[in-house]
């Protein structure tokens, strides 16, 4: 898929997954022992993250989000536009992170939202599998309901030759011109349960 100076990438997760990939960076943050219910006025959600999760910083992820975007340049030869704005991240260890952004998306300007939806799950499988030739790479496409809401879904399965596996799931829905984009990486499977838990119990009002 070629990208242009304009493209607008529907979820910003790809760039933060990637550098946990290649970079297997740490993060500095205040841990909490006990869950924290987050309310967020733009789309009236409020969502409870798991216990012992870390705050990351927006600095430091921004620091990631920029060694990932150099991943998916270098795959593509192009510029990537990143107009995200981070709603929270959390991470619980090394490799499992819940992260959720929103960005402009008016299908006015930047035309069917379902296309370009599609064209960046297409640059996230391609930007893995040019980056990671020795891992194993799986992913599916679906629509899954939250709080009575349909949500685009896109999983990716990677198995690395050294046997670990990492997961991560996308989530998108556009909510009149902004597109709000929930995103959960992870290899631990209990930490994993519990951020997907997390998710479909959360509420949008």
């Amino acid at each position: 898929m070629k990208m242009n100076n304009n493209f607008i990438a529907p979820t910003i997760f790809t760039f933060n997954l990637l550098l946990s990939l290649l970079v297997l960076s740490s993060c500095s943050g205040q841990t909490s022992k006990e869950s924290q219910t987050l309310h967020n006025e733009d789309f009236g959600w409020t969502i409870t993250i798991p216990e012992d999760f870390v705050n990351v910083s927006p600095e430091e992820w921004k620091k990631m989000q920029n060694k990932g975007l150099d991943a998916i340049e270098n795959t593509y030869g192009e510029e990537v536009v990143n107009q995200s704005k981070i709603v929270f991240v959390f991470k619980n260890a090394d490799f499992n992170y819940m992260e959720s952004n929103y960005q402009p998306f008016d299908t006015q300007i930047d035309g069917d939202y379902l296309e370009s939806w599609s064209g960046v799950n297409e640059i996230v499988f391609e930007t893995f599998r040019s980056q990671m030739p020795n891992a194993r790479i799986d992913s599916i496409s679906s629509v899954e309901k939250v709080s009575g809401l349909d949500f685009h879904t896109f999983k990716i399965k990677i198995d690395f030759p050294n046997g670990m596996i990492m997961h991560s799931l996308m989530y998108s829905r556009l909510f009149d011109k902004k597109e709000f984009s929930l995103n959960i990486i992870y290899v631990d499977e209990k930490q994993g349960e519990k951020m997907i838990d997390a998710w479909f119990n959360s509420r949008f009002e």
